[in-house]
């Protein structure tokens, strides 16, 4: 009979960027992944679990947020080509989740011109986590609120601009950060990174122990779920470690 602990771990390769940062930090610490997209409406969904989850625990685990990519390449295009499936699609997460999408954000989908690209978030998303790493978790909350509740547009820098002023970084510099050869560098280490962990679908959140990782949520999970799949998970290790 397979055990817990072997239904949840997956084979994790670090990558050398998180290598990097991991080297800042105590390496003996346990690490959350939290793998998701910007424009990821079950992400969103998500959004309140993952930042609970995250105060809970910030000062047990280092927390990492990578982008997926889930909208790029021939997936680009305006939100009006698929504005007819997000309609019925945003009331199934409404319902589950009790996320309320926005009134900003639904009107952009009667509008249908706006550009989905996942691109300009993850880059957004890779030049924060390089200069404030502690607060990757509630910066992605920030860039699905300026999507899905205030209706900005995801393809436009101003976006970003605005999100990162909320955390006292300078908007004009952010924007013209985000175009650096290292940052899109980053942006595609972060997609391959994903889909190399076999990440499939977002929300998926991944608790690292050493050379260990198991995968403790995958798809939209509430916070009771995920946070007592962590305690067996850890629960199990903490046998393994002792023998018993």
């Amino acid at each position: 009979m397979i055990s817990l602990i072997e239904a949840y771990r997956i084979l994790l390769i670090v990558p050398l960027f998180l290598q990097k940062q991991n080297r800042m930090q105590n390496s003996e610490t346990p690490t959350i992944y939290y793998a998701y997209d910007a424009l990821c409406g079950w992400c969103y969904g998500f959004s309140e679990v993952i930042s609970t989850f995250h105060e809970r625990n910030r000062h047990r685990f280092h927390f990492h947020v990578l982008s997926g990519g889930m909208v790029t390449g021939d997936r680009v295009g305006p939100v009006g080509q698929v504005a007819g499936y997000i309609k019925e699609a945003y009331l199934t997460v409404e319902n589950t989740t009790g996320v309320k999408f926005g009134e900003d954000f639904l009107a952009t989908l009667d509008e249908g011109s706006a550009i989905f690209t996942s691109v300009p978030a993850a880059k957004a998303m890779a030049l924060f986590r390089s200069q404030k790493p502690d607060e990757c978790v509630p910066f992605a909350a920030r860039l699905q609120k300026a999507v899905y509740e205030e209706g900005l547009p995801p393809a436009e820098y101003s976006t970003y601009a605005r999100c990162a002023a909320d955390f006292d970084m300078d908007p004009k510099a952010f924007v013209q950060n985000m175009d650096l050869d290292k940052v899109q560098q980053l942006v595609q280490e972060e997609f391959k990174t994903v889909a190399n962990w076999g990440i499939k679908g977002f929300p998926s959140v991944i608790y690292r122990d050493g050379e260990h990782a198991y995968m403790i949520a995958k798809g939209y999970t509430p916070l009771n779920v995920l946070e007592e799949t962590l305690n067996n998970v850890q629960a199990e290790i903490a046998q393994k470690k002792s023998g018993a």
